[in-house]
């Protein structure tokens, strides 16, 4: 614990230059008292500490003692903090080591890289989750993440849909995460499954390892998966009329890439601007309530149950609203 703490404080000195003792005691969470014993610590340990008096005062190192990083240019070393995502690493409970791991990176950095760190850190900040999505409880990452690293077999507890609860025995090849969700990538039974963690009931590592396929490739077992699971989950299509200038306001309600390629394969507008477009939909019932969110921009053309279904439901907020119904209501 305390040597932690003295390779910290090295590391703050290392980075700021001169700091007080009551900054490195809110940085290193002790108290001030505290950090006089550590300072005392390290000069006993042979590292040159110096105390410099009066208002502009603090701790500093001797000129040049230092570790100097080498083989990274100053824009390597800003990307490297532009890809630490202090909330994945958090969830991985590896929050504190990522911390000091940055700490040690930017004490070993020579001034101009630095630099370019601490802008990079000040001027950019990742959120992995979309707006309007909170972020999935995964009690049980830091288990299933240590099981990934040490190659050791795990036993889970799983919620399937329809809130089936299975044991499943897996070896677990790797971990994904996608749009703030993680998932794990393991071996069942000859097979390679995918889980969604936060559907982990319980995680116990068992002892003993197991052998990773030969030429199992993470990356991209993970572009199939994901492309054939597009697939899985788009199961119907619909032929719609948009109307003019309602590209924009589709592709927020489907997604760019379905609104793209359906406009690629679309014929040329009819004499009022509409085109006709064909695009893939999970299901009748998810359809009706995403395409509503559209308003009169569209117009339902088929499959006939698709359009039924949209025509009561706008019969419905007519009558809600005290409107005469649609013809066909």
């Amino acid at each position: 614990m305390r040597a932690g703490r003295l390779l910290s404080l090295l590391m703050l000195l290392q980075t700021r230059g001169r700091v007080t003792a009551p900054q490195i005691a809110r940085e290193l969470e002790v108290s001030v008292r505290t950090v006089y014993r550590d300072v005392e610590a390290l000069s006993a340990a042979g590292v040159p500490v110096y105390a410099d008096r009066g208002p502009a005062g603090g701790y500093r190192l001797l000129d040049g003692y230092r570790t100097r990083l080498n083989g990274l240019s100053p824009q390597e070393a800003a990307s490297l903090f532009l890809a630490a995502l202090p909330g994945p690493a958090a969830e991985l409970g590896l929050a504190e080591e990522a911390s000091a791991a940055g700490l040690k990176l930017l004490a070993a950095l020579p001034p101009e890289p630095r630099s370019r760190a601490f802008r990079m850190r000040e001027r950019f900040h990742l959120e992995v989750p979309g707006w309007y999505r909170g972020t999935e409880e995964v009690p049980h990452l830091a288990v299933v993440s240590e099981a990934v690293w040490e190659e050791r077999p795990l036993r889970i507890g799983y919620r399937r849909w329809g809130q089936r609860e299975v044991e499943r025995l897996v070896h677990p090849y790797g971990l994904v995460l996608k749009g703030g969700t993680w998932y794990l990538v393991a071996g069942v039974e000859e097979a390679v499954r995918t889980y969604r963690i936060s559907r982990i009931l319980s995680a116990q590592v068992l002892p003993g390892t197991f052998q990773r396929p030969a030429g199992f490739d993470l990356t991209e077992y993970w572009r199939r998966w994901a492309a054939d699971f597009r697939q899985r989950m788009y199961t119907a299509e619909a032929r719609l009329r948009l109307a003019p200038g309602a590209h924009d306001m589709l592709r927020l309600t489907l997604t760019a890439e379905l609104v793209d390629a359906a406009l690629a394969e679309a014929g040329p507008p009819d004499a009022a601007g509409w085109v006709t477009v064909v695009v893939p939909v999970e299901s009748i019932r998810h359809a009706r309530w995403v395409l509503l969110r559209m308003g009169a921009q569209i117009e339902v053309l088929d499959p006939p149950e698709l359009r039924a279904a949209m025509e009561r439901e706008v019969a419905g907020m007519a009558a809600v609203y005290g409107l005469a119904a649609p013809p066909g209501g």
